[in-house]
């Protein structure tokens, strides 16, 4: 008579035990690889006014900066060789106090392009131990770390030329085309004063662009009501957590998790992007079919005057390694 295996304690100890496992790889991938697995996606979204020629604009969010992140450093100094006529910083370049040096060297020659920016929470705060069940049970609760060196950060990026869009409107031009911007500070945090920058944007340019880090429904709308082309943001880490063929879980906002990373249209006229963003904040170091990404966004005329969706939003090109 042959010896029976296991019975269904046996059974459910080894699924169990399998299971563990699992979740221990899975961790292990999401921590240590996909974290570190930085990626340049393209889209191409047509915006600009009709006879308008292309523009090149690098896409740069949520850095979450640490000294110590010597690969992510590199990697950002080789964004560079990707050309952009335009630089966007949508926020959260910092976690540490001390991180001010390593972001503005690893942007490097990025400095010398063209840019604009806003800040998010954590240029301000730095991140703080939470329960990770909040962002599921309680997305709107606010828990700040120690004050962060946000005026040096200003100053340096100002220093090289970027214009500070907080709560401000500017007209300029870049490679020939006029754009006109409007910023407001995050949303997230409730900084954002819209009324301070309210009015219609200038039909004239060849781009009307809105910047926020959080793109809070309630922004977005005031952007869209005043007739911006495209609306520029970060913070939702393109869901950071995301599970296949559902994708993200979460967006740490209002903003629909069908928007988290990537182009979309808001409203009849207005297109958003979303940036999937570039770090994690230390506290959850950890990237789940979302990696860390910059996008090259390449904009174009719209045939019938900005009414188009974006396109190219899943190509994209692994990080170049470190030399």
């Amino acid at each position: 008579m042959s010896a029976r295996s296991g019975g269904p304690a046996a059974i459910l100890k080894t699924t169990a035990a399998a299971s563990v496992g699992t979740l221990v790889a899975g961790i292990g991938y999401a921590s240590l690889i996909e974290r570190n697995a930085f990626v340049v996606r393209e889209a191409t979204m047509p915006v600009l006014t009709p006879g308008s020629s292309p523009l090149k604009v690098l896409h740069l969010s949520d850095i979450h900066m640490r000294p110590q992140q010597r690969r992510k450093q590199a990697w950002l100094r080789d964004l560079a060789r990707w050309e952009p006529d335009f630089v966007v910083n949508t926020g959260d370049n910092l976690s540490h106090p001390k991180a001010v040096p390593s972001v503005v060297q690893a942007l490097g020659d990025l400095l010398s392009v063209p840019g604009v920016f806003v800040f998010g929470s954590n240029d301000y705060f730095a991140p703080k131990l939470k329960n990770p069940a909040n962002y599921l049970t309680k997305p709107n609760s606010r828990i700040h770390g120690e004050p962060l060196p946000w005026q040096d950060l200003r100053a340096a990026f100002t220093e090289r030329g970027w214009l500070d869009m907080t709560h401000t409107r500017r007209e300029f031009e870049v490679n020939g085309l006029h754009i006109a911007a409007a910023g407001v500070d995050d949303p997230h945090l409730k900084r954002d004063r819209y009324d301070a920058i309210a009015g219609p944007a200038n039909p004239a340019a060849n781009l009307t662009l809105g910047l926020t880090h959080s793109p809070e429904p309630r922004v977005l709308d005031r952007f869209a009501a005043d007739g911006y082309q495209l609306v520029m943001a970060g913070h939702t880490h393109g869901g950071q957590l995301c599970v296949p063929f559902y994708g993200a879980i979460v967006t740490n906002c209002e903003l629909d998790r069908s928007r988290a990373k990537g182009p979309s249209r808001w409203g009849a006229r207005t297109q958003l992007h979303v940036s999937a963003g570039i770090g994690t904040s230390p506290y959850a170091p950890l990237r789940f079919c979302c990696r860390p990404e910059a996008t090259l966004l390449t904009l174009v005329a719209a045939p019938t005057g900005g009414s188009g969706v974006g396109s190219g939003a899943g190509l994209s090109h692994p990080a170049v390694s470190a030399r």
